[in-house]
Parts: C-alpha cells; structure tokens; sequence
C-alpha cells in the first residue's frame, strides 16, 4: 500500500510526508496538500466528473468517522478501490484527535462562514485553512459538488444516524441528495432554514456544493466503535467514488425536521431544565419549561411534537445549547 494512504497514521503522529505525490498502479494520484488533507485524482479518462469532500474529525473525540475514512484510503492505496471521483479526504482538528478531545480551545464546527476571522488561535487558523482547501478542491467549473462531514453525537440519539442539511437563501433541499442519504442508512434528515456557521454550511452557501452534517450514532475512542454500524454509508461510499452507484429515489421511512427554536445561552446564570443523559430526539410536551437564563428569560415549549437535539448546556455564553425541532415536509 502507498504510504500517502496511510493519512491517519501520518495525522495521529504529527508527521509530514517525504514524498507529496504518489501513484497508484492504476494512475490514480494521491497528492498531500497539508496535514491531515489529502486529495485523491482519478485517471482522466475514467472521471465521472463528481469532486467528493468527505471530512471528519473535526471534533477529535468522534473516531468512528474518522476510521471510515481510513478504511475508504487503505483501499485506495491498495488498488482496491478504483476511483472514478476526484476526493479530498479531511481530518478536520488534529491536535484534538491526538489528545482524544472534541476541541482544544473552542469548537471548529463553530468557526465557518467568516467566524474564524472574529477569534484567534490554533483552531481558528485551522477553520481558515480548511475553508481554503475546500474552495479551492470546488474550484473547478461545470463539476458535481458534495460534501459529507462526518460526525459522531455527545449523547445517545432515539435516532442514531441523522443529517443536518443546510440552509441558503434561493436553493431548495434536494430530493435527490434525501433519497441517497437514506439509501445510505440515514433516519432522519434535520432541513435547516438559516444560514449556519458550520463547516458544510460554509461549503453548501459559499462553494455551491450539497452539503451534509453527518450524526452516526455516539462518540467513543479509537478502537471503540464496534457499536456504530456504518456498513451502509460504507457501501454508498465505495459506491460514489468508483461511479457506480444505484439510483436513489425512495424516501420511504426516513423522517423529516425543520427548526422550530434555538435555545441560546446567553449567560452563566443559564439553566437546562433536562436530564444530563436526554437523548437526541427526546420528544418534550407542550408547556415544558426548557431552559432559563438572566432578565427572566424562559424557554417554554409551545410547539406539537417537538423534539431536542443537541441539548449542551456547556457551551460558551452567545452560542446555541439546544435546538427545538418539529415534523417537516419537503
């Protein structure tokens, strides 16, 4: 196997490469653009004309995404996989994945669409120099742009394996890109209707690509993960890179959200009013008392059938401690 497949351990290690680009014995080139980036071309002749962007660790501790990847680039280096995409592979924070942490300072995933450029250090540089390698892997003209970021969730989820779509003003969700999320064994798909700051929100406004935040069930360490069942994302994966993947139409069975509230934390004085280990998707009844905070601010469920996700009553002042969600319909 080529060395450059080997991104992870190069990663986990803090190591650069000796030698930038290899080949396989195919033609496909791997080329190490900076640490923890790796892009992958095809031969000419075989390009389906799709560029992949498949993105993970940004938060450190989430490994089992992380270890996808690193199967999908051992068998790509190995002549197993034959791609037929151009796709660059991400391993989002670093120093957090060799620290075993979901950040270092602050959250990355917190960080795009300009905020990087509003705050300092080690994890804000590294937001900037992802949103740079990604604008310039979708440079290319008249080319098919997706982009995954795969994560793993704080908690456990009611839903395990979810996916938040992203939000920009003039374009509509995709029915397409919902019936390939649910042949690759996604639940329940989170239709966002602001603008985010989040890495695939940054990539779905800014660079024109669909774009996906990818939930997988629960965070564990390396080595851990034989509870997260990624066999289907896996398979459609495999699927997407060597260009043969079955057409998608069904949405049978996978469940819709729109955002009905954010819960932001606007001080230390903020209060969650849920257990420590709710689950993602807990429904809450009307009338709830979610949360309160300083000048007698209160969150009270007004809204049928909502539900929670995210509930981090941890996070810095200013930013979002949960997200109330309600039944949607495209």
């Amino acid at each position: 196997m080529l060395a450059l497949g080997k991104l992870l351990e190069l990663t986990l290690a803090g190591r650069e490469p000796t030698e930038k680009i290899q080949l396989t014995r195919e033609g496909v080139r791997l080329h190490w653009l900076a640490e923890g980036a790796l892009e992958i071309t095809p031969v000419a002749a075989e390009d389906s004309g799709l560029d992949l962007l498949l993105s993970a660790g940004i938060h450190g501790n989430e490994t089992a995404p992380i270890e996808l990847l690193d199967r999908l680039l051992h068998a790509i280096a190995g002549g197993r996989l034959l791609p037929r995409a151009r796709v660059l592979f991400l391993f989002g924070n670093p120093e957090a994945m060799r620290r075993g942490e979901r950040y270092i300072e602050q959250d990355i995933n917190r960080l795009f669409s300009g905020r990087h450029e509003q705050s300092s250090g080690n994890e804000a540089l590294r937001a900037n120099e992802l949103e740079r390698l990604a604008a310039s892997f979708f440079s290319k003209e008249g080319r098919t742009r997706l982009h995954y970021d795969l994560h793993t969730a704080i908690r456990g989820s009611k839903i395990e394996q979810f996916a938040l779509y992203p939000y920009a003003p003039g374009r509509e969700h995709s029915r397409a890109e919902l019936a390939r999320l649910r042949a690759a064994g996604i639940d329940a798909v989170l239709l966002q209707q602001k603008a985010g700051i989040t890495f695939s929100s940054y990539t779905y406004a800014h660079l024109g690509a669909e774009a996906f935040t990818l939930e997988l069930g629960k965070a564990r360490p390396f080595g851990q993960n034989e509870g997260v069942n990624l066999d289907l994302l896996e398979h459609r994966l495999q699927q997407l890179i060597e260009n043969r993947e079955p057409e998608a139409s069904g949405l049978d069975g996978l469940q819709l959200f729109s955002v009905a509230r954010e819960v932001i934390k606007h001080s230390d004085a903020f209060r969650l009013h849920l257990p420590d280990d709710v689950e993602n998707f807990s429904e809450l009844p009307v009338g709830y008392l979610l949360a309160e905070d300083i000048a007698g601010t209160r969150w009270l469920v007004e809204e049928a059938d909502a539900r929670i996700i995210f509930p981090n009553p941890k996070v810095k002042n200013g930013l979002r401690a949960g997200i109330l969600i309600v039944p949607a319909r495209l």
